[in-house]
């Protein structure tokens, strides 16, 4: 009978060991605030057993020898350097969060998630309420070349007009920005690596000074400095957006497209002494 019941148990384990896997492994690139508080967003919205990992814990990780392993039924990439590690993974789906590479480039359709850029639409929104017709905005075409075509769209159907200057260096910056002086009643500034360095920021806030013009931003950091504008996304509800994602994606298989959302809540903030100076007011 004995070598009958040790039959039994190890045919036991074997069936019950995919029930032992995670429903999601949790791939962090480093310990941020801002990742800690999306993560607390997270799980408020989705509560499942996971498997974290903070990447920069570790010298090298293989994600997809992870994956294998842990057979997660989700992956969850916290930051660009997360998904960046989850770029070769095939066998589960990828969600996504504050990462400004989900809308860099085409994705696989197992790839999606929440972006941390606010929509096009509410930034067009905000321009009209300031008034501007003419917006330009510099940017890297692999970077922000897809958001920006979105924008396009967009601002035709907001009567406005993008004048947009491709930088494809850093240090290109200053000759783009003779191009739009007299030309564009905003400058937009998005979160683009090559054209928002420290000392670009410095040209940048002081072309709009200079040419009297508001500059918007993606976060308030930068009113301080002179932006007249920003509209900030809050890390804590893109972390529950993405946990209603997750949440139905587990429900239903993930067998389908993961989709690429935008952030649902941004916050306006604005600099009051340049909007008196711009002589601007909103409404």
């Amino acid at each position: 009978m004995r070598p009958l019941l040790l039959c039994i148990l190890l045919l036991a384990w074997a069936f019950a060991a995919p029930a032992l896997a995670s429903d999601l492994l949790i791939l962090q690139s480093s310990r941020s605030p801002v990742y800690a508080e999306a993560l607390r967003g997270l799980r408020a919205a989705a509560r499942t057993n996971e498997q974290p990992l903070v990447l920069s814990d570790y010298a090298e990780v293989d994600v997809q020898r992870l994956v294998r392993e842990e057979r997660p039924r989700l992956v969850v990439a916290v930051g660009d350097q997360a998904l960046i590690a989850c770029r070769k993974i095939r066998e589960v789906p990828v969600v996504t969060m504050l990462s400004l590479s989900l809308s860099q480039k085409p994705q696989s359709d197992r790839v999606g998630g929440v972006s941390m850029v606010a929509s096009p639409e509410r930034y067009m929104e905000l321009f009209a309420q300031l008034g501007a017709k003419q917006v330009g905005v510099l940017y890297d075409p692999k970077l922000s070349g897809l958001y920006l075509k979105r924008a396009a769209a967009e601002a035709a159907d907001h009567g406005i007009t993008l004048t947009m200057e491709p930088v494809r260096h850093s240090r290109d910056l200053q000759g783009k920005l003779e191009k739009l002086k007299g030309e564009v009643d905003l400058l937009w500034l998005l979160p683009d690596s090559t054209v928002v360095t420290t000392v670009n920021m410095e040209a940048l806030l002081l072309f709009s000074m200079t040419q009297g013009i508001p500059a918007v931003t993606f976060t308030g950091q930068y009113l301080k400095n002179g932006a007249a504008a920003s509209l900030d996304v809050d890390p804590y509800d893109i972390g529950v957006q993405t946990g209603e994602l997750v949440f139905s994606l587990l429900r239903s298989g993930a067998s389908q497209k993961i989709p690429m959302l935008d952030p649902r809540k941004v916050r306006l903030q604005v600099n009051e002494s340049v909007l008196r100076k711009l002589r601007l007011k909103m409404p």
